[in-house]
């Protein structure tokens, strides 16, 4: 199984295909991706990701990172969503080293999820009506807003949560290459926080459990919070399932 895909200036791209549910069903391969920014796609990082044709792009950022740090080269047939999830901007660079960093960012996911609600309904739309073919979703690092909406997909799906989990922490694979980005991006700043890039399966398991302990489980979340029906949980199944 390839699940990352290398790239260059991309350190978190990959399939989340593969994964088996609780009814005898596996993700599909190469029919939607999660990654760390594409507005890093530039010469033959931009040919590789031309020739996985994909379709769709949903640009998880804020609209002022979009501007500041661009979005996906525009080509034809691709189409291109932003659905900025996060509501309450915090810098990770500069999180109290004696905090739990665990915790922290479990919390700071809790008030995506709560914020959110909207443009992770959005999020789910878009993907479980996609037909045109392969889709990704990012953020910045490919790790909090884009392992929140991976994490939804693949339970709402059916996978277990120990599979969910081992997916948000394969960013970890990425973790150094996410810190000399920023330190070469910010080269006047030090790093203090030292859960900067690091995505310690105990993060995601945080939040499904403060999820379910809210809300009863994920699917009750996505019902009685983000509007999610049935008919809709159905057409993500039918889109991203096999066998």
């Amino acid at each position: 199984m390839i699940r990352h895909i290398a790239f260059e200036r991309l350190h978190n791209f990959r399939d989340l295909g593969g994964y088996g549910t609780a009814d005898g069903h596996t993700v599909r391969w190469g029919r939607l991706y999660r990654s760390d920014s594409l507005a890093k796609l530039d010469g033959a990082d931009l040919d590789r990701f031309l020739a996985l044709e994909v379709r769709t792009v949903i640009d998880l950022r804020y609209p002022w990172e979009i501007e500041a740090r661009g979005r996906v080269p525009d080509r034809e047939g691709l189409s291109y969503v932003n659905l900025s999830v996060e509501h309450r901007p915090y810098d990770q660079a500069t999180i109290d080293p004696g905090v739990d960093p665990w915790r922290f960012l479990a919390d700071r996911y809790a008030e995506v999820a709560l914020d959110g609600a909207k443009e992770l309904r959005q999020a789910l739309e878009v993907i479980a009506s996609n037909t045109s073919g392969p889709l990704v979703f990012h953020c910045a690092s490919g790790k909090d807003r884009t392992g929140l909406l991976a994490a939804l997909v693949l339970a709402l799906v059916g996978v277990a949560e120990d599979d969910i989990a081992a997916d948000f922490a394969l960013t970890e694979l990425a973790t150094d290459r996410l810190i000399a980005d920023w330190r070469a991006a910010h080269p006047e700043r030090t790093l203090t926080w030292p859960g900067y890039g690091r995505a310690p399966e105990e993060i995601m398991r945080l939040f499904l459990a403060d999820l379910s302990a809210t809300y009863g489980s994920v699917y009750d979340y996505a019902v009685r919070h983000l509007g999610v029906d049935d008919q809709l949980i159905e057409q993500l199944r039918t889109r991203l399932l096999a066998g």
